[in-house]
């Protein structure tokens, strides 16, 4: 009797590709003692003519804090991911990751320029609402769709406006606005 093989699957390459990324950033964080999350992984006012300016308004969500960090953030891109990437295709994601990582950036280079920004907590929120583009059909938008866009965007409001902590909200909710625009566009779309 023949025993089945087992074989692995790289299913959703994004998504792998971008927690295998964060992980080396985060091993490179304790190798240099945070020399690359501070000059490579975060995002913070500085000179335009540094060439890393240019990098870290991309690369601040590879960063992490710590490994607890990483972990809430990889967890639920690994559990996101593979859904979006077969819905809306591996280069769609991709984009959609850059596009959010690079808006989310500049706002905080921009607008609060004595903080720096670093993790993965945009691209996760943004593919929260892109996910719940999953039923939108013919026209038809799903009362989940509202009610995940509700909560959300209303929970991290009231997070912004009553909590003081390290957390940007401002980040969860341009991502998050990026997941609801990016879905409306892609929606429409076939897989790519």
């Amino acid at each position: 009797m023949k025993h089945p093989t087992i074989k692995l699957s790289y299913n959703a390459p994004v998504a792998l590709t971008f927690a295998i990324l964060a992980l080396l950033a985060l091993v490179a964080d304790g190798i240099t003692g945070g020399w690359t999350t501070r000059n490579l992984f975060s995002v913070y006012r500085c000179s335009l003519s540094d060439p890393l300016a240019w990098f870290r308004f991309f690369g601040h969500v590879l960063g992490h804090s710590g490994f607890s960090h990483y972990i809430g953030n990889i967890v639920l891109i690994l559990v996101l991911g593979p859904n979006l990437e077969d819905r809306f295709g591996s280069w769609n994601v991709l984009w959609a990751i850059l596009l959010t990582a690079l808006i989310s950036g500049v706002v905080q280079f921009v607008f609060f320029p004595g903080s720096a920004l670093l993790g993965a907590s945009g691209i996760v929120f943004m593919m929260i609402l892109l996910s719940s583009f999953g039923g939108v059909r013919n026209g038809i938008i799903p009362i989940t769709l509202i009610l995940v866009a509700v909560f959300y965007l209303g929970g991290e409001l009231w997070d912004a406006i009553f909590k003081h902590d390290n957390i940007s909200q401002l980040t969860h909710i341009i991502g998050g606005i990026c997941g609801t625009v990016l879905g409306f566009a892609l929606s429409g779309k076939k897989r790519h």
